[in-house]
C-alpha cells in the first residue's frame, strides 16, 4: 500500500530516521511524561506483567513460573493510560501502555502522560516498541552486557519522542488495527493448515510403522553419534538452537556473541543432523 506523502518535512532529532512531517512535535520524554512512584498500601490490586511481546497484561492471564513475592505491599500502582517500562528488559522493548488498573514490580518504571490529550494509548504502545526506539533504549541503558542492561528513569525521560497530532495518531492506530486483524486471520488459517498437515503426517507415519515392508533396526546401525564442540570466540556471533517439547521440532534463538553465551557447552549442528534432548 502506497500512502500519500506529507507536503513538508523536517530533520528528525534521532539518527535512525532521516525526517518526519514538519508539523509533528518532537521533544524529550519528560515534556510528555512524569514518573509515578505510588506504592500499594494493601497489596490487593491486580498484579500486571510487562512483556516485549504482549505489552502490559494481567499476570493471571499468563503462565508465570518466576518467583512470586509473599506480599504485594509496596508494589507500584498504575492506572489505564500509564506507560510501564520493565527497567531490566527495556532493551528488548519490554514495555507498554496499560489498559488496566493494578500494580507492577517496584523495579519497573511507571510514567503518566502530563496531558491525556497528547497521546492515543494504542498509538503510543505501538510507537515506543518499534525498532528505532528500541535502539535508543539500548544506547541509554547502563550495564556491562545485554542481560544486565538497565534503563533508568532519567535516561528514558531525556529521550526525544515524536508526538503527531491526536487525530493523526487515531488514524494511524485505526490503520494498524485493521492490519493486525488481517495478520491474525492469516495466522489462524496457517495454524489450521499446519494442524491438518500434522494429522496427515501422523497417519502416514502410522501406516509406515505398521507396514509389513518396514524393517526394524537399532538406531546405532543407521546413525552415528557425533559431537562437534565449538571453540568459542568472544566477538563471533553464534545462533543457538532449542527443541520444542512434544516433538514439535527445532527453533532458533537470538543470535548472540560468544562472550554472552554463558557457561554452557555448545556443539555445532549441521543440516541433516538429528538432535535429541537428553
Amino acid at each position: 500500500m502506497k500512502l500519500a506523502p506529507y507536503s513538508d518535512y523536517k530533520d528528525a532529532g534521532v539518527s535512525w530516521v532521516e525526517s518526519i512531517p514538519a508539523h509533528w512535535p518532537e521533544k524529550r520524554a519528560k515534556y510528555y511524561f512524569k514518573e509515578i512512584d505510588d506504592r500499594s498500601q494493601a497489596g490487593d490490586e491486580e498484579m500486571l506483567s510487562v512483556s516485549h511481546i504482549t505489552g502490559v497484561t494481567p499476570r493471571s492471564q499468563k503462565n508465570v513460573t518466576m518467583f512470586k513475592a509473599e506480599s504485594n505491599v509496596g508494589q507500584k500502582r498504575c492506572q489505564p493510560g500509564d506507560l510501564i517500562i520493565n527497567t531490566m528488559w527495556a532493551w528488548m522493548s519490554a514495555l507498554g501502555v496499560s489498559r488496566h488498573e493494578g500494580i507492577v514490580s517496584p523495579a519497573y518504571g511507571v510514567y503518566r502522560p502530563n496531558k491525556i490529550q497528547n497521546y492515543d494509548s494504542y498509538y503510543l504502545d505501538r510507537l515506543l516498541r518499534i525498532k528505532g526506539y528500541q535502539s535508543e533504549y539500548i544506547c541509554r541503558s547502563t550495564g556491562i552486557r545485554s542481560s544486565r542492561l538497565r534503563l533508568y528513569p532519567a535516561k528514558f525521560l531525556s529521550m526525544r519522542i515524536v508526538c503527531p497530532p491526536l487525530d493523526e495518531q487515531i488514524a494511524i492506530a485505526r490503520f494498524l488495527k485493521r492490519q493486525d486483524a488481517l495478520v491474525s486471520k492469516f495466522i489462524r488459517n496457517k495454524k489450521r493448515q499446519i494442524e491438518l498437515l500434522q494429522e496427515r503426517r501422523n497417519v502416514l507415519t502410522y501406516e509406515a510403522i505398521k507396514s509389513k515392508e518396514t524393517r526394524w533396526l537399532r538406531f546405532g546401525v543407521v546413525a552415528d553419534q557425533v559431537g562437534r564442540p565449538i571453540g568459542r570466540e568472544d566477538d563471533l556471533v553464534y545462533t543457538p538452537i532449542g527443541l520444542f517439547n512434544r516433538g514439535r521440532g527445532i527453533f532458533h534463538k537470538e543470535a548472540t556473541q560468544g562472550r554472552d553465551l554463558g557457561d554452557s557447552t555448545f556443539f555445532w549442528v549441521k543440516p541433516g543432523d538429528l538432535v535429541f534432548r537428553d
